[in-house]
């Protein structure tokens, strides 16, 4: 599983279950709390009815009951009124107190709700007992066993007459009346719940998505690195940012241990074929040789100086150009001008060796880059093609500026590259023998070409051209 999806989940699971238990914790507390500031309002309710109810009961005989009683017309009449009431978009239609007295005997003397009740014995409903004992007094009883919806509370006053307690007042109300109430709070709740999951799941997207997409940045870097190009260190914010950092710093250490080690390892192999040379001429010259001999041993040192002096210094140049990693001051450079240049240059060399340029394009065609060090490149890749050439054939080079790129391209009509040498073309140290002498080059002209190519956002092809080798070097329009 992709690591976007693994830290989505992740990120799922934890704010499913953190929003599933905090709105378990609130759907839980609704209805207590709801049923708390119900029982308070009915202790108000029932303390105030008591003390409504002390004269009558007083002025009660023994064995009576309330009914006819100022405080019985007065409960009648508040069960008679009419109401209509909207509560914060809720409508409330019915008065739904339900009223009882007891005596101190726990003899039922008035009830609202069942005339019927009076004279019943309620001294051992839990309500009116406790309140007879001088403790709070309340129940919740279910009118239907198995309905928690159709329990009913009650909360109980002593009516008192100079300290004394001489009956119990009951209030009772259905927590029917108010369902409404706890239904739309729940409701409420479960919809805030999950626009509050919906939105910490839009977090945990966003999130993610920025974490995978600096991720796959890092990594698309990685593997660029992994595949030798000169990759832009990403900028990223954090520990992210300082990873890409230091892995770009330890890129650059590898590298360039890498680098000397391989250099070190081609360079002394390259080394032993000249200096062998060079050692057995000079122990010849100590012997008396006739004339010619002498000339023949000491041009053959001269040379293998010179071949040494031309590694050294195409080492030198590829060490410069791989310690660039961005160009200083990038300008327009005109390549077909450019390249003409370098074939100006080459004029000697070309005429020694009776070789012909033949042009296939000079569209006019600029690159932004640094024209000293692509002159180098160009002059390079004609030094390539020209030890190649077969004497008396032809080299074809052409600018052509396709889709937004110059493609400088240049054939000789040499042997060509059998195809298992192919991608070595550009390696330092990496050459094949030249036909017309057999003699090994260092390889280090093409690896600056490849190297300046790729300083400018470049690319270097080869490939067979039956007969000969044509070389692309692809660099971004201006």
């Amino acid at each position: 599983m992709r690591l976007g999806l693994r830290i989505f989940f992740a990120f799922f699971a934890i704010a499913g279950i953190a929003a599933f238990f905090v709105l378990r914790v609130f759907i839980a507390e609704v209805k207590p709390s709801v049923r708390e500031v119900m029982e308070d309002v009915l202790i108000d309710s029932a303390n105030l009815l008591a003390e409504q109810a002390s004269a009558d009961l007083r002025a009660m005989p023994a064995g009576g009951t309330l009914d006819g009683t100022r405080f019985a017309r007065g409960v009648a009449d508040y069960a008679g009124r009419p109401v209509d009431a909207r509560i914060w978009g809720l409508d409330k239609r019915s008065l739904d107190f339900r009223v009882y007295v007891t005596d101190v005997a726990g003899r039922v003397v008035f009830d609202s709700a069942t005339p019927a009740a009076t004279g019943a014995d309620y001294s051992r409903w839990r309500d009116v007992a406790r309140t007879l004992r001088g403790e709070y007094g309340a129940r919740a009883t279910r009118e239907v066993e198995t309905d928690d919806r159709s329990s009913v509370m009650y909360v109980a006053a002593p009516v008192t007459n100079a300290g004394r307690v001489i009956g119990v007042l009951t209030v009772a109300k259905p927590l029917a009346t108010i369902s409404q109430f706890i239904d739309r709070a729940e409701r409420r709740m479960l919809v805030a719940g999950l626009w509050l999951l919906a939105l910490s799941l839009a977090v945990g997207v966003a999130a993610t998505l920025w974490l995978v997409w600096s991720v796959r940045r890092l990594r698309r870097y990685a593997q660029a690195v992994g595949t030798g190009e000169r990759a832009t260190v990403p900028a990223l914010p954090g520990e992210l940012g300082d990873l890409a950092v230091a892995v770009d710093g330890m890129r650059e250490r590898l590298e360039g241990r890498h680098a000397v080690e391989q250099a070190m390892r081609a360079m002394t192999h390259e080394l032993k074929s000249p200096l062998a040379a060079i050692g057995g001429a000079a122990e010849l010259l100590h012997d008396d040789l006739p004339v010619p001999e002498r000339q023949r041993f000491a041009n053959l040192v001269g040379e293998q100086v010179v071949r040494l002096r031309s590694m050294v210094d195409r080492l030198l140049e590829l060490s410069k150009l791989e310690g660039i990693a961005v160009l200083p001051t990038p300008g327009p450079v005109d390549m077909v001008a450019l390249a003409r240049a370098a074939v100006r240059a080459y004029e000697a060399v070309l005429a020694q060796r009776r070789l012909q340029v033949r042009w296939g394009g000079e569209a006019n065609a600029q690159v932004s880059g640094d024209a000293e060090k692509l002159a180098l490149a160009l002059s390079n890749l004609l030094g390539n093609a020209v030890d190649f050439a077969p004497e008396g054939s032809v080299l074809e080079l052409g600018v052509h500026p396709t889709a937004g790129r110059v493609a400088v391209v240049l054939r000789d009509h040499g042997p060509g590259v059998p195809d298992y040498a192919l991608p070595q073309l550009g390696q330092r140290f990496f050459s094949l023998p030249r036909p017309h002498d057999g003699r090994k080059g260092s390889g280090l002209g093409l690896a600056i070409v490849k190297q300046v190519a790729v300083l400018h956002g470049g690319t270097v092809a080869f490939a067979n051209a039956h007969p000969g080798l044509r070389v692309t070097l692809s660099l971004p329009a201006a």
